[in-house]
């Protein structure tokens, strides 16, 4: 069975990210984790797409985002191949 539907991906913009971490806590298959921006090891953190073919493209981490840091981003179709 062959579909048309491209696959959408997480984007998350670092500038509104707090590293609060409740869309790792949603995302079902576990694609997400948290990143130190900068070199210390205990700077700020930032989600981050960690597994991009293992993401269903669900959107439940962009509706769970409380500071609409993430939106869902379509691929091209020479990106989803």
């Amino acid at each position: 069975m062959t579909t048309n539907a491209r696959k959408a991906l997480p984007t998350i913009n670092p500038q509104r990210c707090t590293g609060c971490g409740w869309c790792i806590a949603v995302c079902p298959p576990h694609v997400l984790s948290l990143q130190v921006q900068g070199t210390g090891p205990w700077g700020p953190k930032c989600s981050t797409l960690h597994d991009a073919p293992g993401c269903t493209g669900c959107a439940l981490c962009a509706v769970r985002c409380p500071f609409d840091a993430i939106r869902m981003v379509r691929l091209t179709d020479r990106e989803a191949r």
